[in-house]
């Protein structure tokens, strides 16, 4: 049965532009914010995602929730990216929602519901009415709690839908996936002084998560409700409690574990090989690597796709030769404590590409004197990368307000990361404001990790400390003296 694609009648735009004010536009899974995501080739993670598309399409499965925990750069929202994609052409995906720390418009619990049931009443004209009667009954509905905002924008209307008989239910799409919870913050609170916010931000995130998961199994679960949920998260407190024995999901969740069960090491062999093939094309020499190369990489990475993704972005630009750069790389190998250490790799890879950006941006005459290190955390800042400082300042403006702020030049951010695009990227918005994104949490994670970015590590004290002297100067000296240091 075909499914309708609703439009808004006029008598019902009050309540639906109520709803698209609090939803994520960046977090459907096919956003413009999102292009070019992260997904499985499709002869790599076969296994895990035939497990889980199984799982899926077996409506008559006990379990309807399904959790994937794994570390961070196991792979896990490529994953849910290629379920998303083939349950969108299977005409089975209900909703999706990618959380995304480092995204202000979708690190919070606030608009996954709204979202949510935006994507759904999208999907029949009866479903969309009930959407919008619930919001305007009550306009305050997207500042109740989260399994509230469940019951009134996804069961009610759905229980509407199923009682008016206009449609085959067994045909409504029925996947939900929800990506990154762990990557969902506590909401602001603009009374914290930036070390409290620190705390509730953390402690407050791991509560909306686990108030998350609490409305999904009252709302969906226990309603009976037809939809078949899958979470991606890191084995953080909310999820991994949730799934212990004794945790409110033990029995009805479908636990999978990206571990040694889903050795990823075939995977990244292919991937690697695929694309470093796809390089001999560009380059006219399908010899520039060996299969040994491959092998060095993928034993390093130590089950992490994260860690042959980044080389391979590292490797391919197009400014520098691939040969010369696979063989800077595979100077950077970890020691025998890899197996205590799972990030060592991943955090070498790191340090080295961010020391080679420092050399080459410091060694530009008209950089001299200036702090690369310092000039990148203010933007890593500003993309959301250390939430208590960045909440508490309020700070996400455009990188050239960001970068006019600092003193540098006009697109002085282009150059800031032109030697760090295997890593980060300029994003731009509906407005055509661009901002700094990381393309992994892995990154950020590095960045504010003094005992993994070691000697690159800045605390947020001396950033705070600059940008404050820097609102000075633009105070006292006006017009910008653009060849003053950072």
């Amino acid at each position: 049965m075909a499914i309708h694609i609703a439009q808004p009648c006029p008598d019902a735009l009050a309540g639906w532009g109520l709803l698209l004010k609090n939803i994520s536009p960046n977090a459907l899974h096919d956003s413009r914010a999102r292009y070019d995501a992260p997904k499985c080739d499709e002869d790599t993670r076969v296994e895990v995602t035939g497990e889980i598309m199984d799982w899926i399409q077996d409506r008559s499965g006990p379990q309807r929730l399904l959790c994937m925990t794994g570390a961070a750069g196991s792979g896990k929202s490529a994953l849910q990216q290629t379920i998303a994609e083939r349950c969108a052409k299977s005409d089975i995906l209900g909703a999706a929602f990618f959380l995304s720390s480092t995204d202000s418009t979708r690190n919070r619990a606030s608009t996954v519901v709204g979202t949510i049931a935006y994507q759904l009443g999208l999907k029949h004209p009866l479903f969309q009415r009930a959407i919008v009667a619930a919001v305007k009954r009550d306009p305050l509905i997207f500042s109740r709690s989260i399994q509230s905002q469940m019951e009134g924008l996804i069961v009610l209307p759905f229980e509407s839908l199923r009682r008016s008989e206009e449609i085959d239910i067994d045909a409504f799409p029925y996947a939900i996936l929800i990506d990154g919870l762990d990557e969902c913050k506590g909401e602001p609170n603009d009374s914290m002084d930036p070390p409290q916010l620190a705390i509730d931000d953390r402690c407050g995130g791991e509560d909306r998560q686990a108030e998350l998961l609490g409305a999904i199994r009252h709302c969906i679960l226990n309603n009976n409700l037809p939809f078949r949920v899958c979470i991606a998260s890191r084995p953080e407190w909310a999820v991994r409690t949730a799934l212990e024995p004794g945790g409110q999901l033990h029995q009805a969740a479908y636990h999978i574990q990206l571990s040694n069960k889903y050795d990823a090491s075939g995977d990244m062999y292919r991937y690697l090989q695929r694309r470093f093939e796809d390089i001999g094309l560009r380059i006219g020499n399908p010899q520039w690597y060996t299969e040994n190369n491959i092998r060095t990489l993928v034993k390093a990475a130590s089950g992490q796709f994260i860690y042959v993704a980044t080389v391979y972005k590292y490797i391919s630009e197009r400014r520098a030769a691939p040969r010369q750069k696979l063989k800077t790389v595979l100077t950077w190998m970890p020691g025998e404590r890899q197996k205590a250490r799972p990030f060592e790799a991943l955090d070498k890879l790191y340090t080295n590409i961010l020391l080679a950006a420092k050399t080459a941006y410091e060694a530009v005459d008209i950089h001299h004197g200036r702090n690369f290190l310092l000039l990148l955390t203010a933007h890593h800042i500003n993309a959301g990368g250390t939430e208590a400082l960045c909440d508490s300042l309020h700070l996400s403006i455009p990188a050239d307000v960001l970068t006019a702020l600092l003193c540098l030049e006009a697109t002085g951010e282009e150059s800031l990361i032109s030697d760090l695009r295997s890593l980060v990227t300029l994003e731009t918005d509906g407005n055509g404001d661009s901002r700094l994104r990381l393309y992994h949490k892995s990154f950020s994670d590095f960045l504010a990790a003094e005992s993994r970015a070691q000697a690159l590590f800045l605390p947020t004290s001396r950033v705070v400390t600059h940008l404050a002297k820097c609102c000075m100067q633009h105070i006292i000296e006006c017009p910008l003296d653009v060849n003053s240091g950072a």
